[in-house]
């Protein structure tokens, strides 16, 4: 993680020397007195644009790595993450209708607030319609309404495309594409507060995420408050999630693929595997910022685009490793 986080800072298209780096980085935390002899556009560079968009980009990848494997331990299914059950698209919706109208009732809180509501919203939605179809909430069904809700919400995201001016239409896809750039301080500020209260939710729940493993009425056997248990973590879920979303559009893959790798290397505990997520998933937002800046530099790439390639060849192999290992476990 700080290999990342210091690479991050070292590394683009303009070099500045790293003894550089941590003076600027010293100076501008405990105040050393170490900046004299460091030219301004060199302070500028690595203090008011990299050293947050290095944050930003770790504070969402932790969120979405952090939700996924909620999600995941909560419904008992390796492809639940927040994408597949319908929140981010929802909070995408709502930033993107903020976006378009130009809402701004909230201040600088309207893009969070109205992306974390939306993503509930979603969210209802989709257990509203497993409720409808069938009495038991069945993984399954709750995957497939989320995703069908996901279809639709994007088909109203490609109508406000289509509607809007050229301006507000490259402004939309760009944003939905994902990207942590040209972001700034303020909206590391707009994320952390919600960044801590859905992290401090979810790591909380470990013990009724280990209990979930078993099966909800078996949870409740063992003394697990399952209906309380249960909002907490859909509410810190989608805390993590629409805070994400409002600040760097739509990344997929990280809350899909993350939480596995872990769970391969440290077991099924969730008291290990919710805050290695967290770790792991802001480190690799990190390292894929760095490739979506610098392999066309000057120009950049979306994040997503490099966590979608990333990602998907990944997941695909996990897949194919772990049915060949459940063929040689039943030979």
């Amino acid at each position: 993680m700080l290999i990342a986080m210091l690479t991050g800072l070292f590394y683009s298209s303009v070099t500045v020397p790293i003894l550089t780096i941590l003076h600027i980085l010293a100076e501008n935390t405990v105040g050393t007195g170490f900046l004299a002899d460091v030219p301004g556009n060199e302070q500028a560079i690595i203090w008011d644009i990299r050293t947050p968009r290095m944050l930003l980009a770790f504070f969402v990848g932790a969120s979405l790595a952090l939700a996924g494997a909620a999600f995941q331990g909560l419904l008992r299914n390796p492809l639940a993450d927040p994408y597949t059950i319908g929140v981010s698209s929802g909070s995408a919706l709502g930033a993107v209708s903020v976006i378009f109208l130009q809402l701004s009732f909230l201040g600088a809180f309207t893009l969070p607030i109205v992306s974390i509501i939306s993503g509930f919203i979603t969210l209802f939605i989709v257990f509203g319609l497993v409720r409808l179809s069938s009495r038991q909430m069945a993984v399954e069904t709750i995957i497939l309404a989320g995703i069908i809700v996901s279809a639709f919400i994007g088909s109203i995201l490609s109508l406000i495309i289509a509607l809007g001016d050229q301006d507000s239409m490259t402004q939309i896809i760009y944003w939905l594409y994902g990207s942590v750039g040209m972001r700034g301080w303020s909206y590391v500020q707009l994320l952390l507060p919600f960044f801590l209260v859905g992290s401090i939710m979810l790591l909380a729940k470990y013990r009724e995420l280990n209990a979930f493993a078993l099966g909800e009425e078996q949870a409740s056997y063992i003394g697990v408050n399952v209906q309380r248990g249960k909002s907490m973590i859909l509410i810190g879920a989608s805390l993590l999630t629409g805070s994400a979303v409002a600040v760097s559009g739509t990344i997929g893959f990280v809350g899909l693929v993350i939480p596995h790798l872990v769970r391969l290397l440290v077991g099924p505990n969730h008291k290990h595997v919710l805050p290695l997520s967290m770790i792991t998933g802001g480190t690799f937002l990190v390292i894929a910022d760095i490739i979506a800046r610098t392999v066309i530099s000057p120009r950049e790439l979306p994040i997503g685009v490099i966590t979608a390639l990333v990602g998907a060849p990944i997941f695909a192999l996990l897949l194919v490793r772990s049915r060949l290992a459940r063929k040689e476990g039943g030979a």
